[in-house]
C-alpha cells in the first residue's frame, strides 16, 4: 500500500477526486478528505458536515457507510488550521495525534498524521499549510498496482503541484507549517483563493 495525496484550492475539485477514486475501486475506508471550514461554507453542504459539530480535536458525524466517504463528513479543529470538515482515516489519525500531542508533547496534528503514513515531511508541511490557507486535501491508501491511476485521478481533478505551491509559499517568506500560528480568517482565505484562482473561473 502507498499513500497518495493531493491538495486542492477548490473544495468541489476535491469532492470530485474522492468520487472518482471510489468509482475506480478505492474503498471509502482508505480515502480521507480534510477541508478548511473557516467561513462555515460547508454548513449548507449536501453532506452531514454541520451535524454534531465537534470541538477541539473531536470529530462529529464522521460515520462513513454505504453512501461513500462524502456522506460521512464531520467537523473538527486542527491546531494552526482551525475548523475543518473531514472524513476518513486521516481525520481520525490527525485527531488522535492531536490528542497524543496534548497529552504527551509529541509532534502531532495533520503533519504527523501524513508523515506517519508515508508522505514526505516537505510535502506534508505544504499540504497542512494549504488547508490552513483555505484548501482541501484528499489522501488515499492504494495498492501499489493502482498508484499511477490514483495519482492521475488527482491530477485530472485540478490538484495543486506541491513543489510549485511550496515555491510560491517560500516567496512569501514561509518555511514550514506552524501549528502555533493563528488560523487564517475568512478574508485571508479569500485573498489566497484569488491569488491561486484559475483564469476563467
Amino acid at each position: 500500500m502507498k499513500t497518495i495525496t493531493g491538495l486542492f484550492d477548490d473544495h468541489a475539485d476535491a469532492r470530485s477526486a474522492v468520487t472518482a477514486l471510489e468509482t475506480a475501486g478505492v474503498p471509502s475506508k482508505d480515502i480521507s478528505i480534510v477541508s478548511n471550514n473557516a467561513n462555515n461554507r460547508h454548513d449548507n453542504d449536501d453532506s452531514k458536515a454541520a451535524e454534531g459539530a465537534g470541538t477541539g480535536a473531536g470529530i462529529g458525524a464522521v460515520v462513513g457507510g454505504a453512501g461513500g466517504l462524502l456522506t460521512g463528513l464531520g467537523l473538527m479543529a486542527i491546531p494552526g488550521v482551525g475548523p475543518v470538515v473531514a472524513a476518513g482515516w486521516l481525520a481520525a489519525t490527525a485527531a488522535g495525534a492531536v490528542a497524543g500531542a496534548v497529552a504527551g508533547g509529541a509532534a502531532g496534528g495533520i503533519v504527523g498524521a501524513l508523515t506517519d503514513n508515508g508522505v514526505s515531511e516537505d510535502d506534508a508541511h505544504v499540504y497542512a499549510e494549504g488547508v490552513r490557507r483555505g484548501g482541501t486535501i484528499v489522501t488515499a491508501k492504494v495498492d501499489d498496482g493502482m498508484v499511477t491511476e490514483a495519482e492521475a485521478i488527482l491530477k485530472r481533478s485540478n490538484w495543486v503541484d506541491p513543489a510549485e505551491r511550496r515555491t510560491a509559499y517560500n516567496e512569501q517568506g514561509w518555511e514550514k507549517f506552524d501549528d502555533t500560528l493563528d488560523p487564517y480568517n475568512s478574508d485571508q482565505i479569500e485573498k489566497e483563493r484569488m491569488r491561486y484562482s484559475r483564469p476563467g473561473l
